[in-house]
């Protein structure tokens, strides 16, 4: 039963928003007509798209238009259930002067649409484009509009996708939907820890599995670090998936503190999966994985890693830790790494060996012996 909701839907180019749009649209047969506007791709372009996911709702209408006049006018000729403005960057009104994807432009154009959709209790999905680091203007202007506000994350080069809802006017945000892009579309992941861990077979240096919190729901991923001899004078630091900040912090942490000298290293760390991590619980994990690689000693397979790491080395305390453990206990993991103060704390029993450090040092030797 569709609510009449406006919502807006962001993400990078190419990253999967109108197939997952479509898909949406065949899940609503039934509810009635669907109103397709595109601004971008023709209906040819439209219908091949469609065919490959195998949509079989009759009642969506495509328009190809970007004079929000016109688009206006057809949704009150039809009065859909549903209308799709895919993307709201390439619409315009005729009204101002300012070029399409404008901030002008995009205010003016979604209080119109939102006139006309509002009166006749028309559910709205609003498409936009934004990079990596949010700076089109565009699309943050409307995000105080809409009622939703869903972001598609990801990596266009790899598979996996998550829809983030950060912000619900008749809901919780603390939620998140994991996809696969495959040939038939937006697949659902019902268990994402599964999958982010299922190709690690053997138990190489540098590897780490990490607990991440990703709404209410925790997600088990690995972390690789590799270091290598810098051959220049600077040493370079790369970060794929987590801060670079973030990295440069907790590699000079591990100089200090640990004693490790990376300062003539080179230093590469990455999430599996293409997934992008910025919960300061992954802390230690970095830190494991990057003294794993430096050592030449693997960490246990069947560790997972958890903690918050500060400047002075000790670890801090992280929230949902009872949530975490049951997932790696689930996941068939024996031993779990976890900060001192949160282990004083656990009521439940589990069948991990939990172990409680204070510190990066304790981390290492318990994890690296």
């Amino acid at each position: 039963m569709l609510k009449v909701l406006w919502y807006f839907c962001g993400g990078e180019p190419g990253i999967g928003k109108s197939t997952l749009i479509l898909q949406i649209c065949d899940k609503v047969k039934g509810e009635g007509k669907v109103l397709y506007v595109s601004g971008e791709e023709s209906a040819e372009q439209i219908k091949m798209r469609a065919d490959r996911l195998g949509i079989d709702n009759e009642d969506i209408l495509f328009l190809g238009e970007t004079d929000i006049d016109v688009v206006n006018q057809a949704i009150i000729d039809i009065n859909p259930k549903l209308v799709i403005i895919d993307s709201i960057q390439t619409m315009y009104s005729e009204e101002l002067s300012a070029a399409a994807g404008s901030v002008s432009q995009v205010r003016e154009i979604t209080s119109q649409v939102m006139r006309v959709c509002k009166s006749r209790a028309i559910t709205t999905i609003i498409i936009g484009h934004v990079t990596k680091e949010g700076n089109i203007a565009g699309p943050r202007v409307l995000e105080h509009m809409v009622d939703t506000v869903l972001y598609l994350e990801g990596e266009r080069y790899f598979s996996y996708r998550i829809l983030r809802g950060v912000k619900n006017r008749f809901g919780s945000t603390n939620e998140i939907g994991m996809f696969e892009m495959r040939e038939e579309g937006m697949c659902e992941i019902t268990n994402p820890s599964e999958v982010l861990i299922s190709e690690r077979e053997d138990n190489p240096s540098g590897s780490c599995i990490v607990s991440s919190m990703e709404g209410t729901r925790p997600i088990l991923v690995e972390l690789q670090a590799l270091t290598s001899q810098t051959i220049f004078g600077y040493p370079k630091r790369t970060a794929n998936g987590i801060d670079y900040n973030r990295l440069a912090l907790l590699i000079a942490v591990l100089e200090k503190k640990a004693g490790l000298m990376l300062g003539s290293q080179d230093v590469y760390m990455n999430v599996v999966g293409g997934l992008r991590i910025n919960e300061p619980s992954i802390d230690l994990g970095i830190i494991m994985a990057t003294a794993s690689s430096f050592k030449n000693k693997p960490i246990p397979k069947d560790m997972v890693i958890i903690g918050e790491v500060g400047l002075t080395g000790e670890i801090r305390r992280i929230n949902l830790i009872e949530k975490r453990l049951k997932e790696a206990e689930r996941l068939g993991f024996k031993s779990c790494i976890i900060p001192e103060s949160n282990k004083k704390d656990l009521k439940d029993k589990y069948k991990l060996d939990i172990i409680g450090i204070g510190n990066v040092n304790d981390a290492i030797k318990k994890a690296l012996g």
